[in-house]
């Protein structure tokens, strides 16, 4: 990997969310505890700061709106795509503030939830999921695709980083697996085989071309990241099992770029060692029968996932992920 690409192992970053409603206060943190800063989110602030309604603010010509429960596509700029922009574009400043007082030039990582969370996750007018509608997904997709690169082209202008993008992907096992809950039950939403939905992936990798990193807190779906080579992977590998060891060792052994997510999300009950916790990254690329330097060369540290919850928490988990991540530094 080129040295100028800031997915490189032996640093750490944050997976996205943060804690709080001061978009200053989250950026200021999230650049003085970890390498490889991020664009904070701030679920806290309400309809169209969290995962789901920033999409508002990134679709191309398909405005979204807030609906009974949740998020729905509608007809004209509605007051939630507003209220998205406003958002981004504070979160944006903040950003650009704090580098420009630092004066550095590190890069910037900015998160966004992915074509098939969202197409889970919020309804077409009729009140289907838009899963549910084949064409209104590929839609999805490559509206949300330009409203992503759009919006890193913008936050790379305004910074001079580079920009790394993040598709935030929690729900897309379900989706691939056909676990989305229909509108009644004679109106199933099929499932989209990992091939198309892969395909579809790399589509987003084209048309943003940057770094690319695909986040999925829940069990690693390796039939989708084994065809997703434009891709690091970010992954909660505290939950990583013995079934997981030949599909993780291949995919590092092919050079693939993980991001570890080993700090709680939580405050743990008993205090962590970032030596403790380095030493179990490194027992793990062992057990799979991977050369020590991987950890060094292609892993990044992270918490397991966002730390909206973690008030007290969040600056420390960051803090603590790049003392692990120094550790790994040191392997041999």
């Amino acid at each position: 990997m080129s040295p100028a690409n800031p997915l490189t192992g032996g640093i750490a970053t944050g997976i996205g969310s943060m804690p709080g409603t001061d978009p200053l206060v989250a950026a200021r943190s999230a650049f003085d505890e970890v390498a490889l800063p991020f664009v904070p989110e701030l679920p806290a602030r309400g309809a169209g700061s969290d995962m789901v309604g920033r999409a508002a603010g990134l679709l191309v010509d398909i405005p979204m709106d807030t609906a009974l429960g949740g998020y729905r596509l509608t007809a004209g700029r509605s007051r939630l795509t507003t209220r998205a922009d406003g958002f981004l574009r504070a979160d944006f400043d903040a950003v650009e503030e704090v580098l420009e007082r630092s004066g550095s030039s590190a890069p910037v990582k900015l998160s966004a939830i992915g074509p098939f969370t969202l197409s889970a996750l919020v309804e077409l007018p009729g009140g289907h999921k838009i899963v549910h509608d084949a064409g209104a997904v590929r839609d999805v997709v490559a509206s949300l695709a330009e409203g992503i690169a759009q919006r890193a082209d913008d936050l790379a202008r305004r910074t001079g980083s580079d920009v790394v993008v993040q598709i935030d992907e929690p729900m897309i096992g379900r989706v691939v697996d056909g676990h989305i809950a229909p509108l009644t039950r004679l109106d199933i939403n099929r499932a989209i085989p990992a091939p198309d939905v892969a395909a579809a992936l790399e589509t987003v990798a084209a048309r943003i071309g940057r770094p690319m990193v695909l986040h999925n807190c829940a069990q690693p779906r390796w039939d989708l990241i084994d065809r997703l080579p434009s891709y690091a992977v970010s992954l909660d590998v505290t939950g990583i099992t013995v079934d997981d060891y030949d599909a993780l060792g291949g995919f590092l052994d092919r050079g693939g770029v993980l991001v570890a997510g080993v700090v709680p999300t939580e405050k743990p009950v008993a205090a962590l060692s970032a030596d403790d916790t380095a030493t179990r990254l490194v027992e793990l690329t062992d057990r799979i029968g991977l050369p020590r330097r991987v950890v060094v060369d292609q892993v990044l540290v992270s918490p397991t996932c966002g730390l909206a919850g973690a008030r007290d928490w969040a600056p420390r988990a960051l803090a603590l992920s790049t003392s692990v991540a120094d550790q790994l530094r040191n392997v041999d």
